[in-house]
């Protein structure tokens, strides 16, 4: 399957919560390299990888959470990048 790269960036009560940690395993469960990181603002930016299905699933899982929440998501396409890992940046 091709593989598809989105910047994504969560808006709400998503820091402090464990929310990057989460998005590592479930990175990790559907497939996915990248990264994720705290923003200044609040928020929460992250780079995701993997085959359209799977970026979906893991994005399905993130928004059904009982542990944040989200108010907005912002996502676009951008290069692929062939990493192989997902990692918490700081």
């Amino acid at each position: 399957m091709e593989k598809i790269r989105r910047h994504i960036i969560f808006s709400g009560d998503v820091q402090g919560v464990g929310f990057r940690y989460r998005a590592k395993q479930a990175a990790g469960y559907y497939g996915i390299s990248g990264w994720v990181r705290n923003l200044w603002d609040g928020s929460v930016e992250m780079e995701a990888e993997g085959c359209a299905k799977d970026l979906d699933d893991m994005m399905l899982a993130l928004e059904r959470n009982t542990w944040a929440q989200i108010d907005d998501i912002r996502s676009e396409t951008i290069p692929v990048h062939n990493d192989h890992t997902f990692e918490i940046r700081y």
